[in-house]
């Protein structure tokens, strides 16, 4: 399993005043996700980076859901594959999980080590998983190994990172997938697990990698877009571990259950298991949200995926909200076939994406889990205000997106916020304000952004957003 590379859209795809087309003839839009915005061998010089920014503790909130949705929801998870593929029993360690980091080919940033802690600290205190770092001679039955991005992509060319079983070492990937021994569908329970990640991305990324990818080396190896605040989820809005998918991996190692257990078995205990480990989900009224048809993923893949050309993803992207509208859904699916839809259409025409941005964020809004995605619209629409000269209304979006990225701990949304933020608090005439939030800012981008050249190149797309370009 993996996490994919451009498959769920939380990277900022900003809006600058030509982007607007308040300067005619203008349709190229300025992407900051992309490289090629300035090449690495640019000559500016730029005065030192501020210290970077860390967040503290994670404060988890518990899931909101009712036990029949959290019913369905662990099946799905647990008994199938992304693929569609289902697996016949359940698996999991039946050993404690000791933890080894193999070095690889990949530096080791200095936050590796601290935000690897943090997580195996939180899996045990909220998930309740034996798990820590081998000592000694202790066998570790799940290898972590940052290597080089390239390296990863080499293997797999659509994946950020990725879990295998079966070995401990990347260069054993290859032999093993012939031989079968990665094929998660022949195991009968979890005994050697490798998590690939890479080392030379930015801090969050990498930070990110960790907590998907050990989520699914200890259960769950399927994805669902239908849940609204989840890892587990391929729109990639979520960068870390919430306190849902910290019960599906709790439930995962609840006593009663065990590897080898048939879904006829699972489903038998799960209302039990429920009663005990969400009380308050007895009382909840269920959503029975219906099941996602395969087309509405497929064409979420040809909009997201590689490989494809700008115009066979705007048709993805079409399709999807076509298909969310036909099936009636009134969740987070039909908010991020517009988002998606949206961000796509922006690369030929603000004014046209700008419907469709609001009212994904009008969606997002209106649903009880999803302000992280809200959040996420909503940087993209305080570009609209800036240039239109609204730096309050910029604001007014901009600050409840803020505290949604410090709650999920997303410091690259964060970054981008505050960076927009300067921006319109200098339009504003709060010269002082800005240039303190413009500072906060890069502590923050140090830790959701790499290199540095591409921080610097985010803060100058930030400071174009200027309504100076409107020929008013």
């Amino acid at each position: 399993m993996m996490k994919r590379i451009g498959r769920g859209p939380r990277g900022p795809l900003v809006i600058c005043a030509l982007a607007l087309g308040l300067v005619a003839g203008c349709t190229e839009l300025p992407d900051p996700d992309r490289t090629e915005l300035m090449p690495e061998t640019q000559t500016e010089v730029h005065p030192p980076l501020p210290p970077m920014k860390r967040f503290g503790p994670v404060q988890p909130r518990r899931p909101q859901v009712s036990n029949v949705d959290l019913a369905q929801d662990f099946l799905d998870l647990s008994f199938k594959l992304e693929s569609g593929r289902k697996l016949p029993m359940l698996t999991r360690f039946e050993e404690p999980v000791r933890i080894a980091v193999n070095r690889g080919t990949g530096p080791l940033p200095p936050t590796f080590t601290r935000d690897l802690d943090a997580l195996i600290g939180r899996l045990r205190r909220e998930a309740g998983v034996d798990i820590r770092m081998a000592r000694g001679n202790e066998r570790a039955n799940l290898v972590v190994q940052p290597v080089r991005g390239a390296d990863i992509r080499q293997e797999l060319p659509d994946a950020a990172c990725f879990v295998v079983p079966g070995i401990t070492d990347l260069s054993e990937y290859r032999r093993a997938q012939r031989s079968g021994r990665t094929d998660w569908a022949r195991l009968t329970k979890r005994d050697q697990i490798a998590i690939f990640v890479p080392g030379d991305a930015a801090p969050q990324e990498l930070r990110d990698c960790l907590h998907e990818e050990m989520a699914q080396a200890l259960g769950p190896l399927n994805d669902l877009y239908r849940l609204p605040d989840s890892t587990f989820n391929d729109d990639n809005m979520h960068p870390i571990l919430t306190g849902y998918d910290m019960l599906i991996l709790r439930l995962t190692y609840a006593p009663e259950l065990h590897s080898g257990m048939t879904p006829a078995q699972v489903q038998a205990r799960l209302p039990g298991l429920l009663a005990r480990m969400n009380p308050q989900g007895q009382s909840i009224a269920p959503r029975n949200p219906r099941p996602t048809p395969r087309q509405w993923t497929d064409a979420v893949a040809r909009a997201l995926g590689p490989g494809s050309s700008p115009a066979m993803r705007l048709r993805g992207a079409t399709d999807a909200v076509a298909i969310a509208e036909k099936e009636g859904w009134n969740d987070n699916r039909t908010a991020f076939s517009y988002y998606m839809l949206g961000r796509l259409t922006l690369r030929k025409s603000a004014i046209e994406a700008e419907p469709l941005l609001r009212h994904a964020h009008a969606l997002y809004s209106a649903l009880p889990d999803t302000a992280l995605q809200a959040a996420n619209v909503a940087a993209q629409l305080a570009g609209y205000d800036l240039v239109r000269d609204q730096p309050q209304q910029a604001i007014a979006m901009l600050r409840p997106a803020e505290a949604e990225a410090r709650r999920h701990q997303d410091a690259a949304l964060l970054a981008w916020c505050e960076m927009l933020e300067a921006q319109a608090l200098h339009l504003d005439g709060q010269e002082a304000r800005a240039e303190s939030v413009r500072l906060d800012s890069l502590g923050w981008a140090r830790y959701g952004f790499a290199p540095d050249w591409v921080i610097w190149n985010k803060l100058q797309i930030a400071a174009s957003l200027n309504p100076q370009y409107n020929g008013d």
